[in-house]
């Protein structure tokens, strides 16, 4: 292992790293430093979150500065201002030892014109997101023809948060014979669409295995319905007394929900998501940081640039969309050589989902069941104990007192002062799980389950939830994050729980809680999606013939008679069925029992393109 003081770097940043305690480099700074200090390329460099990336370009960024030269020479981009501020603050500590080297962070969510004012005064190196950046080049506020490098970091993430068109404008701005350093934990094909248009024969550098986890971490998952999420969160977390972790959720309304939950059961717990201030956002993560939270409760983008090394647990409470998300978010364990636990709460139709996960990781989840009641009063019994124990005691300051204490408790023994303090701590978990119900999913497979995986993919929903049906599929370009977004845009207020999102070519159909339906449907489908008017109902038929939405009440097939079987009926066949016939046959194939293709009849006759909800 080399040192960093044979890795070529000048003397004022050797001093400074050699301050800041780093003696050996990690494996990407190994590899990538000597490379930039000597090579005038492009390069790649594929590692995950937590080894190092920062140090890995930055400090060759600053080798390569002149102090003299007043334009801006380096453009860092990277997707969140968290994450822009912790790289500026890196820089500026590897810089400390160079005089008159200026180092400016840009981002959303705080005054442009006192960011204008820092750039006036001159940026050496510019830490930016795309989007502020984006808007200062429209203002004409600052240069970049001059910049010699470009460091795209955390490239994947910046477009999967839908930076392209910003990152495509801002490196149109850049000189032509640029360097273009791009940095990702894994490498999808718009980030290789970026580095086909943007660098000339790029170096790769991979650390580990290309899109693969950290294997310093330890991946579980426990099995639960659905509607018991948060009872499961709950158990987990008291089976883990010293748990400092983060849990992440699909959505900001999701991330609100789970922490006030937490909070008002007494857990040490709070939430990061987009709706905060900088401000607000900036007291959550000094918390989360100092240890005074234990659980911060976070969507993925809100989390970005949270540089902590020690956390024990990574919670999914719900699995992400996509396996780069679950990757990014089981890197945040596990960091500097320590080990970590990447925890995931699924239910019983994610299965194939962690089976595919396996497959990018390279590790195998452990299948653990829910703890007990029994099991988590025992964890926490000897959590106590071991406390006890522990304990460091200031005898000189308490002395005094303890003549009082032992006249108190001179009628008690010593077994039973062991047991009230014991007890006094403790009650509290013997109390709520006492009598507490098993959460774990049955694994058993329910043959009607499994008929309903056919070719018009009759599903029931899951127990506890109601399916429903959307006019939006894989053609409108809809991904299950933004469904997500219009369900909680549609249904406003109190919280509400998603299920199962299967997502179609022309149509989808989503999962929510019991007892919702009608929030649903008026909410959403007072919505736009795209300029296209949102249609949303209950996909399983109600009625006489209890058909689902490709079939009528009667029960016949879409291209048979035997239509006017009464109730039931789909979003595209009314109540009262057709009028009887082939659908070819008994007048023309765009009229069904009198009506136009597009409307729905009420009972025979064309009816109105909204069907009566009554």
């Amino acid at each position: 292992m080399a040192k960093f003081s044979e890795l070529g770097l000048k003397e004022e940043l050797q001093a400074a790293v050699a301050e800041l305690g780093f003696e050996e480099p990690t494996p990407i700074q190994e590899e990538v430093i000597p490379t930039l200090l000597t090579e005038d390329l492009d390069l790649v460099g594929l590692a995950q979150t937590g080894t190092g990336k920062t140090a890995a370009f930055g400090l060759p960024l600053l080798h390569r500065v002149d102090v003299s030269d007043k334009r801006t020479q380096g453009l860092i981009l990277c997707p969140v201002r968290e994450l822009g501020l912790q790289i500026a603050k890196d820089l500026e500590n590897f810089a400390k030892k160079i005089p008159g080297l200026r180092v400016v962070a840009v981002y959303g969510g705080s005054p442009i014109d006192q960011q204008i004012r820092q750039l006036n005064r001159g940026a050496h190196i510019i830490v930016a997101t795309p989007g502020r950046m984006h808007d200062l080049i429209r203002r004409n506020k600052t240069d970049i023809s001059a910049v010699e490098t470009v460091v795209l970091d955390e490239a994947d993430e910046m477009l999967k948060m839908g930076f392209k068109d910003e990152l495509d404008a801002i490196l149109d701005q850049t000189p032509d014979d640029k360097n273009v350093w791009l940095f990702s934990a894994t490498m999808p094909r718009e980030v290789a669409r970026i580095a086909s248009n943007y660098m000339t024969d790029p170096k790769e550098v991979t650390v580990g295995t290309k899109n693969t986890g950290n294997k310093n971490v330890k991946h579980y998952c426990y099995m639960v319905r659905a509607s018991d999420r948060y009872e499961a969160l709950k158990r987990i977390v008291d089976y883990n007394p010293n748990v400092y972790g983060i849990v992440f959720c699909r959505t900001r309304q999701e991330t609100k929900d789970v922490a006030e939950r937490l909070m008002q059961d007494g857990y040490n717990a709070d939430a990061l998501h987009g709706d905060l201030s900088q401000a607000q956002r900036d007291y959550v993560m000094g918390k989360f940081r100092q240890r005074t939270l234990q659980l911060l409760i976070a969507t993925d983008v809100a989390a970005r640039g949270l540089d902590v090394n020690d956390l024990s647990h990574v919670i999914n409470y719900n699995l992400p969309d996509d396996i780069e998300t679950y990757t990014h978010r089981s890197g945040r364990t596990g960091r500097a050589g320590r080990d970590g636990t990447s925890i995931a709460i699924v239910h019983m139709r994610e299965k194939h989902r962690l089976r595919a996960i396996e497959r990018v990781i390279k590790q195998t989840f452990i299948t653990d069941p829910i703890p007990s009641g029994p099991q988590i009063c025992e964890r926490q019994l000897f959590h106590l104990v071991d406390r006890m124990h522990s304990v460091e005691m200031v005898e000189e300051e308490i002395e005094q007192y303890l003549p009082k204490v032992y006249e108190k408790l001179e009628d008690l023994s010593r077994e039973e002062i062991v047991n009230r303090f014991v007890a006094l701590e403790f009650n509290r978990f013997l109390d709520y799980y006492r009598g507490a119900r098993d959460l774990n999913a049955s694994d058993r497979r329910d043959n009607t389950n499994t008929r309903e995986r056919g070719e018009n993919n009759r599903r029931s929903a899951e127990s506890g939830f109601t399916r429903f049906f959307i006019n939006l599929g894989k053609r409108d370009e809809v991904s299950p994050k933004e469904l997500i977004d219009l369900i909680n845009k549609g249904v406003k207020g109190d919280r509400i729980d998603i299920g199962r999102i299967d997502l179609k070519q022309n149509f989808s159909f989503f999962e929510v809680g019991e007892g919702r339906d009608q929030d649903v449907i008026s909410g959403m489908g007072s919505l736009e999606y795209n300029g296209r008017k949102i249609d949303v109902e209950v996909s399983n038929g109600a009625g006489g013939g209890g058909g689902d939405r490709r079939r009528g009440g009667g029960g016949g097939d879409r291209r048979r008679g035997g239509f006017s079987g009464g109730g039931g009926g789909d979003r595209r066949r009314g109540g009262g069925g057709y009028g009887g016939g082939d659908r070819r046959g008994g007048g023309d194939r765009d009229r069904r029992g009198g009506g136009d293709r597009d409307r729905r009849g009420s009972g025979g006759g064309g009816g109105r393109r909204k069907y009566n909800k009554d």
